[in-house]
């Protein structure tokens, strides 16, 4: 269960910056390396490219960006935790949100250094179809795939 001082917002601006840093620390976390690019451009690709192509939903704590998620019916664009609160279930709650609004299948890509990820998704019912360097960082990732066992069921 969620904890009850975490809400889910749909995106709102005021809180770009926040989202941004909160992504970009965990990014770099998760892979090891530095952004490519730098903070003002991806702010402008949150709030002018990303919400044109995908639902964006905020995790807060006491008004502080937790979590985001960027998704359509298809696929998952970002799902990315604050480093200091992974592991509480604020990732399950926004993954099954995308799951419930999905076509009954998504796809996603992580990066293969990101072992973390890899068994998140793999525990909640994604498996792998491909493997790649579909990514600016020229990293390998690899791709997963999630379909619902009853379409509309939230499978976990």
């Amino acid at each position: 269960m969620l904890h009850p001082k975490i809400k889910i917002i749909p995106y709102n601006p005021k809180y770009a910056v926040q989202t941004v840093d909160m992504w970009r620390k965990s990014k770099e976390q998760a892979i090891g390396q530095k952004e490519i690019h730098d903070f003002e451009r991806h702010v402008y690709f949150l709030n002018h490219i990303l919400t044109e192509q995908f639902q964006i939903e905020l995790a807060l704590m006491d008004e502080e960006v937790v979590g985001m998620i960027a998704y359509n019916d298809r696929e998952i664009s970002q799902l990315y935790i604050h480093i200091e609160y992974q592991g509480i279930g604020i990732g399950r709650a926004l993954l099954d949100k995308a799951k419930v609004k999905s076509s009954g299948k998504l796809t996603l890509y992580t990066f293969a250094v990101n072992k973390n990820a890899q068994q998140f998704y793999e525990k909640h019912g994604f498996e792998v179809i491909s493997r790649g360097h579909e990514n600016e960082e020229n990293l390998p990732d690899i791709q997963y795939e999630w379909v619902s066992k009853i379409n509309g069921d939230i499978q976990t």
